[in-house]
């Protein structure tokens, strides 16, 4: 690769590809083509239950039609699995994770018993779990590595390990929500309230988002993580990751959200906004910059 950046646009083969994700990959494709520096395209597969050939491929011709050009082979994610456990064991050894039985419902139950018809606190996962499975077996670490858990990780424990000091940080060369740039602080003693013990390992798949992406950004060596304003949250964890697993930490350029009519995030389901639509409509990729303000 060049020694210039390399960022990464990474989608999920589940659905078409809409003005959103135009607009972060051709983001993402412009600003390393300006820097001298390396436009990656990792495919994150992780959910095979939901993952199609077809999805996949379209996602090939979609960002060809928009001009945008990549290196060979492609990452896939679901060919990184042995990478993944190979992690989670490591870090179940050292009892940083734990095997979590509850499901979306016990979570739910546990989170809003302490006060009744008061809200559960909501983090980048949904609901902050509770702690409920966190101290149910105190030998998690030294029982054998549990096949097809769900895993979590003890935000307590890797805290004081990533920030023994409270010094949390990440470089932020977008925006976040609230405008944030430059050196982002993280204020490490709200991570378990705010963010709790988050998955690591999803049953039936092995891995998780958070996971598999610190990972996979490590070893592609992306310096630079574009992606929308909806993952700012979520960065937290992955800086937490990254020093637990003493990996470089990237800079994060957060971008804004493609939103409909109404204002809300475009998702995979708003099939009049994908982008093989536009194209059969008779669009060209220069409207497709136009109609995301990168024209």
């Amino acid at each position: 690769m060049t020694s210039g950046l390399t960022t990464r646009f990474a989608p999920s083969p589940t659905g078409p590809l809409h003005l959103g994700h135009a607009f972060s990959a051709l983001l993402a494709h412009d600003r390393a083509t300006r820097q001298g520096g390396t436009f990656l395209l990792r495919i994150e597969d992780i959910d095979q239950s939901r993952a199609k050939p077809q999805w996949r491929d379209q996602i090939d011709t979609d960002l060809a039609w928009l001009g945008l050009d990549w290196p060979r082979p492609v990452l896939c994610q679901s060919t990184r699995l042995p990478a993944y456990t190979a992690v989670l064991k490591h870090l179940w050894k050292v009892g940083l994770i734990f095997e979590c039985r509850c499901n979306r419902r016990d979570i739910l139950d546990a989170a809003s018993a302490p006060q009744e018809g008061v809200a559960p606190v909501i983090g980048p996962d949904g609901v902050v779990y509770p702690g409920t499975c966190r101290h149910r077996d105190s030998q998690q670490g030294t029982r054998p590595f549990p096949v097809d858990a769900a895993l979590r990780l003890r935000m307590d424990r890797a805290l004081q390990i990533a920030a023994p000091d409270g010094d949390l940080w990440f470089e932020e060369t977008g925006t976040g929500p609230a405008g944030e740039t430059g050196r982002v602080r993280i204020d490490a003693a709200t991570l378990p309230d705010r963010i709790g013990d988050v998955v690591l390992a999803r049953r039936g798949m092995g891995t998780s988002y958070h996971l598999s992406v610190v990972l996979d950004d490590a070893h592609q060596g992306v310096t630079e993580v574009t992606r929308g304003q909806d993952l700012f949250d979520a960065t937290a964890i992955h800086v937490v990751l990254q020093r637990v697993l003493g990996l470089p930490q990237p800079r994060y350029h957060h971008h804004r959200l493609i939103r409909d009519d109404t204002g809300r995030r475009l998702a995979k389901r708003e099939d009049a906004r994908a982008i093989a639509r536009y194209r059969d409509e008779g669009a060209t990729p220069q409207d497709i910059r136009a109609m995301v303000g990168l024209a």
